[in-house]
């Protein structure tokens, strides 16, 4: 891990004056730079603390249970680092409690990239045939997880979500017109560290329904819970899913290229039989199945923080406005 110059203390301060629903009016300036299924990233401060990404993760009920995700967080990490051979981006993973509320919040916090250097801005400035080259280097570096995987199965295995928008390129020059004739990649999405240590996953499922609704959760743990833990250790789903992305940044264009990309990567495995073509059809379905769910749970989530205020309860997640998609 990292050692980042962390303000612990501001963390505290920020957390401690936190109105969730307007996160930007608090007494420490911050900014909503992305959202994930369990974390929000933000930009905190006004000095050199904006160097640095802050991912809240608000949903631990207890010390132990907060202790025990950040010791597989780094677990995660340093297999990522030193086994798998993935250039993960400089982070730290720091607790905080909130004094007013009582809630334990951990933060992950990562060095900042250039936000032209981040794959789903580089998409939209890049030739075609240069972002079908950053496809295929995605999928070399996810194929080193999945190849690892096979090495240690059932002992230990890794899952990946690897969109295009958890990567970002080692020193990207955005005046150069296109890529660098080697393409190194860097990790950053590592706020759900899943790993599966002899046949168990050591990632705690139910973190993923805290910020669900009460009135949803026996639903989304019937229904879509094992998809959600099981999807990240599948090779051809990360790269359905990953071209799928590709729709939600508006460049539904290149689809059938990356299509065509894919399945020319993996033709060796397609000859085999074991890893069945990808079609552009399986592609849209797919991603207009999980806009589909994800935007449903989105507006529920919003029906909840509504509920919790009526109630005068505290709302602690940072939910997103309406999504582009």
């Amino acid at each position: 891990m990292a050692g980042l110059a962390i303000d612990l203390d501001l963390l505290r301060r920020f957390e401690q004056g936190l109105d969730p629903r307007f996160p930007e009016r608090g007494e420490i300036p911050a900014r909503v730079m992305g959202y994930g299924e369990i974390s929000t990233v933000l930009e905190i401060g006004v000095g050199a603390e904006r160097d640095l990404a802050y991912k809240r993760m608000p949903m631990f009920r207890t010390a132990q249970e907060a202790e025990r995700h950040e010791v597989l967080y780094r677990q995660a990490i340093q297999v990522l680092e030193e086994r798998v051979g993935l250039r993960v981006v400089p982070s730290d993973v720091v607790r905080v409690v909130n004094d007013r509320t009582g809630r334990i919040v951990i933060y992950i916090v990562q060095e900042r990239f250039p936000a032209e250097a981040v794959g789903h801005q580089v998409i939209h400035r890049l030739p075609a045939d240069d972002v079908r080259r950053l496809v295929l280097a995605v999928l070399r570096e996810t194929a080193k997880v999945f190849d690892f995987n096979k090495e240690h199965r059932g002992e230990l295995e890794l899952g990946i979500d690897g969109q295009i928008s958890n990567w970002a390129i080692a020193d990207f020059d955005p005046t150069a017109g296109g890529l660098p004739d080697e393409v190194e990649l860097i990790y950053f999405d590592t706020s759900s560290p899943f790993l599966t240590v002899n046949g168990k996953e050591q990632l705690d499922p139910e973190l993923f329904l805290r910020s669900a609704p009460s009135f949803m959760v026996w639903i989304l743990r019937l229904l879509f819970l094992e998809d959600v833990m099981t999807r990240y250790y599948d090779f051809r789903k990360v790269t359905i899913d990953i071209i799928a992305n590709f729709f939600k940044e508006q460049r539904a264009d290149l689809v059938p290229d990356l299509v065509e990309a894919v399945n020319g990567f993996c033709a060796a495995e397609i000859e085999a039989g074991g890893f069945k073509p990808i079609t552009v059809d399986e592609v849209r379905a797919y991603y207009r199945e999980d806009a589909w769910i994800w935007r449903l749970y989105l507006n529920f989530r919003k029906v909840d923080r509504f509920l919790h205020g009526l109630l005068g309860k505290d709302y602690p997640y940072i939910l997103p406005g309406k999504i582009k998609r």
